[in-house]
């Protein structure tokens, strides 16, 4: 499928990436493990400053011992995409953070992650009525990119 003439691309400066990143309500996180076999998966998150930050929280999983943390132990090298979709083309856009990992067990930075998590989730009840008991992973973004239609 192309682009039809009519929709112009416009990248987007780093602190509009950044805004729109800011403003979405979920994130597909990109991972890899130290063979550099890739692994996605939706996350929600608060971004605080330059960092964005997500937990391992009480939706159903098997285990915590999840991929996604295996994989940011070995490599901690991230990136994490939002995007809007329209079947109208001329407001598509998404905005990435590129940047490294750490997954946080405890400690003050786990609390006030959880406090922006709980923040700005709240409206729906998930996490204020339970925030997440999991690790925080922090992701030090080093670059905001993105692409809107112009």
């Amino acid at each position: 499928m192309t682009v039809p003439a009519t929709v112009k691309r416009m990248d987007l400066s780093p602190a509009v990436a950044r805004e729109r990143f800011a403003g979405a309500a979920v994130a597909r996180l990109a991972t890899a493990d130290g063979e550099g076999v890739p692994h996605a998966v939706p996350v929600v998150f608060a971004v605080v400053g330059d960092v964005l930050y997500f937990a391992v929280d009480h939706k159903p999983k098997s285990t915590w011992k999840l991929r996604r943390l295996r994989n940011i132990r070995e490599n901690p090298t991230v990136a994490v995409l939002v995007d809007h979709y329209d079947d109208d083309w001329s407001t598509l856009w998404w905005a990435r953070g590129d940047g490294r990992a750490e997954v946080l067990e405890e400690g003050p930075e786990r609390i006030r992650a959880l406090e922006a998590l709980c923040a700005k989730y709240r409206r729906d009840g998930q996490y204020a009525d339970s925030p997440p008991a999991g690790p925080v992973v922090a992701v030090r973004v080093e670059r905001w990119s993105g692409w809107a239609s112009a």
